[in-house]
C-alpha cells in the first residue's frame, strides 16, 4: 500500500470565544449560507422537473442576481466566500446523488440543520497564528490545544457552532509528520460485539465503556425538562434545548476521543487489520439493540481505522458479512448447524472449547490472510465448499 504523505491533509479542530460583534456576523454568516442554498436547491429541482439541468455556474449567476435584488440585498452584507463555497457543497451533493451514492439533497432547516461556513483563503488571514475572517476587524480568540504543524498554512477554514452553543473552527492542513510507520510482521483478528466493544485474536477483550448509558439518567431528566417547556422560540424552552444538547454533545465527545485512541493504538501495533464488513444500517433496525448499537458506534470505528491505516501504511481487510466467524471452529475448520447469541462459549466435536468472541477474532484473521494470499484483486465467492468466505476491501483516502 503506497501512501504520498506530502499530500496527506488533516483538519484540526479548536474551540474559541467570539466577542459580540463576531457571534453576531457568524449568526449573519450562517443564516445567509443556509438561505443560499436553499434557493438554489429550490431553482434546481425547479429545473429538474422541467428536465433542465443548473450546475455551479448558472447557480453562481443567480446568486450575483440575487444580491442585486432589494428583498436579497442583505446577503451583501456578509462574506461571498462562504456563499460561494454553500453552492459548490450543493454541486457535489448533487454530483453523489447522480452517482447513487447519496439521497437527493434536503433543505437546510433554521433549528436542525449544522451552523457552519467555510471560508477559503481569500475569505481570511492567517498571520503569527491569529486567525482573522473577512468582515472582522479583530482574531478570534482561539484556544490553541493543540499546534498546528510547523510552518503549515490552513488551505479552508470551517466555523461552525454545535446545538450545545459550542463555537469551533476547523482549519484543513497539509501535515508532513503524517509518515508510513516501520513495516511490522503483525496481524490482528478484529470482533466487535456490545458486551466487549472489540475482542482481538490475540485473545485480549477490550470492554465497552457504554457512554450513552453512563449519562442516560441525566440525559432523560433534561429531555424531561425540555418536554414541559411550551413549544415556541420562547428563551425557556432554547435554554431547556441547550442543555440537552450539552448532554448529547459530551457523550458524543467522550465516545469519539474513546475510539480515536483505541484506533490508533491498533494502527501503530498491527501491519494487517482484519475486521468484519458489518451492515450496521440494517442492524440498527432491532429495536432491541439499536440503542447499544449506535452507542458501540461500530461504523465510526471502521471508518477511523481505515483512513489512519492508509495515512501510515498499514492495510485493512473487511471479511464478508456472510461469513460464518462465530460457528466456524478455528483449530478444525468445523461448522456448527446453529450458534444462538446467548452462547458465549462452546465446545467442538475435536475437543476444542472456544469462547465465541475470540474464535471468531482468530476466523476473521484467518480469512484475511487468505484473502491477503490471494492478492489485491480477487474476490472470492459468498459461498466457498469449505464454508469460508472473505472479500478484500482496500481502505479508501480520507480527510478528515
Amino acid at each position: 500500500m503506497s501512501v504520498t504523505t506530502s499530500h496527506v491533509k488533516r483538519a484540526f479542530k479548536y474551540r474559541f470565544s467570539p466577542t459580540d460583534a463576531q457571534a453576531a456576523e457568524l449568526s449573519r454568516t450562517f443564516g445567509c449560507v443556509r438561505k443560499v442554498y436553499n434557493m438554489a436547491l429550490a431553482a434546481r429541482t425547479e429545473a429538474w422537473t422541467q428536465q433542465e439541468r443548473v450546475n455551479y455556474n448558472a447557480t453562481s449567476a443567480l446568486l450575483t442576481a440575487w444580491k442585486k435584488t432589494e428583498e436579497l440585498s442583505f446577503l451583501n452584507d456578509v462574506s461571498s466566500v462562504p456563499l460561494q463555497q454553500c453552492l459548490r457543497h450543493l454541486q457535489v451533493a448533487f454530483t453523489n446523488f447522480f452517482g447513487k451514492r447519496a439521497k437527493y439533497p434536503r433543505f437546510k432547516s433554521r433549528k436542525k440543520s449544522r451552523r457552519s461556513a467555510e471560508y477559503t483563503t481569500s475569505g481570511f488571514r492567517f498571520r503569527d497564528g491569529k486567525l482573522t475572517l473577512a468582515k472582522m476587524a479583530e482574531p478570534l480568540d482561539i484556544v490553541w490545544s493543540r499546534p498546528l504543524p510547523e510552518g503549515s498554512k490552513p488551505s479552508t477554514v470551517t466555523v461552525s457552532q454545535d446545538a450545545a452553543g459550542r463555537w469551533f473552527v476547523s482549519m484543513l492542513c497539509e501535515d508532513p509528520g503524517v509518515q508510513p510507520l516501520p513495516v511490522n510482521e503483525n496481524a490482528v483478528g478484529i470482533d466487535v460485539g456490545l458486551d466487549h466493544l472489540l475482542t482481538l485474536s490475540t485473545g485480549e477483550k477490550i470492554a465497552n465503556p457504554r457512554h450513552e448509558r453512563q449519562d442516560r439518567a441525566r440525559l432523560a431528566r433534561a429531555q424531561r425538562e425540555l418536554s414541559r417547556k411550551a413549544k415556541g422560540d420562547g428563551a425557556n424552552r432554547a435554554k431547556a434545548r441547550r442543555k440537552v444538547a450539552r448532554v448529547h454533545a459530551r457523550i458524543t465527545d467522550r465516545r469519539r476521543d474513546h475510539l480515536h485512541k483505541l484506533t490508533t493504538r491498533l494502527v501503530r501495533e498491527n501491519q494487517t487489520l482484519v475486521i468484519e464488513d458489518l451492515t450496521v444500517r440494517n442492524m440498527v433496525k432491532n429495536r432491541s439493540l439499536a440503542r447499544a448499537i449506535s452507542d458501540a458506534a461500530w461504523s465510526e470505528f471502521r471508518s477511523m481505522l481505515e483512513y489512519k491505516a492508509q495515512w501510515y501504511g498499514r492495510e485493512v481487510i473487511a471479511v464478508d458479512r456472510f461469513f460464518p466467524s462465530s460457528k466456524l471452529c478455528s483449530t478444525c475448520g468445523a461448522l456448527q448447524e446453529k450458534m444462538p447469541l446467548s452462547v458465549r462459549t462452546w465446545t467442538c466435536d475435536c475437543g476444542t472449547t472456544h469462547d465465541r468472541d475470540v474464535n471468531a477474532a482468530k476466523n476473521l484473521l484467518a480469512a484475511g490472510r487468505a484473502v491477503a494470499a490471494c492478492g489485491a484483486g480477487v474476490r472470492p465467492q459468498r459461498s466457498s465448499p469449505d464454508g469460508q468466505s472473505a472479500m478484500k476491501q482496500e481502505a479508501s483516502r480520507r480527510e478528515p
